[in-house]
């Protein structure tokens, strides 16, 4: 009896404990992104390079783009919804990689980017608000909709999660499918199909994020 497509694709084990092919795929990209930072950015005084100056206009372009969104200064911000994605790029984008799998398309990622993203949330929320302002506005406009207020906290969780997590999914069991019925070449549109919705989720997850914690940090600031 075969195995459930959703099941990880273990590689090997440390110990008792089984690493998973997107497992090991995450630490390669945490280490990617880390090794890329540090050659852009490690070295104060050193001459701007080609790499150091593409990596200052994404930064820049992500926080004119937060800033739009949350309506007051995006830097303090910007090391976790930065982070957020150009983790999420190159995670969508594993696919594209042979030996590689996205650790988008398993349910454990998309779960703690979005257990990230709700302690980050009220993190910000009590930081700049206060923890008493902050639990208030669960009680506003009534009392009556503390239950209603707290519920909208969990699914708005989960559905970031969910919305990740089944586009991801679905991309890889098309081009699955599709390379079994048809070869290789044939899926390559596909693939740079792939690359465009990995981008916009990435997007989206980010953005929603942004707009969670805006909500959370309250009125723009002067």
């Amino acid at each position: 009896m075969e195995g459930s497509p959703l099941a990880p694709d273990i590689l090997f084990h440390l110990g008792p404990v089984p690493i998973s092919r997107a497992v090991a795929t995450t630490w390669v990209i945490m280490g990617l992104l880390a090794g890329l930072l540090y050659v852009a950015f490690g070295r104060p005084g050193a001459k701007q390079g080609a790499l150091q100056a593409g990596l200052e206009i994404v930064v820049l372009t992500i926080a004119d783009q937060l800033r739009q969104i949350l309506g007051r200064d995006p830097w303090p911000y910007i090391p976790l919804l930065g982070s957020l994605f150009l983790f999420l790029c190159l995670a969508n984008l594993a696919a594209v990689f042979p030996g590689a799998t996205p650790p988008t398309g398993h349910i454990e990622t998309p779960a703690a980017l979005a257990l990230i993203v709700f302690l980050s949330v009220h993190f910000y929320g009590v930081t700049r608000r206060g923890a008493r302002r902050y639990l208030q506005h669960y009680l506003e406009p009534s009392p009556l909709l503390l239950p209603l207020n707290l519920l909208a906290e969990v699914t708005r969780t989960f559905s970031l999660m969910i919305r990740l997590f089944g586009n991801m999914m679905s991309h890889e069991f098309v081009i699955a499918i599709v390379v079994f019925l048809a070869g290789l070449l044939v899926p390559i549109p596909f693939l740079l199909l792939g690359i465009l919705i990995g981008i916009i989720q990435a997007y989206i997850f980010t953005v929603l994020a942004t707009v969670y914690i805006a909500a959370a940090v309250g009125a723009v600031e002067a």
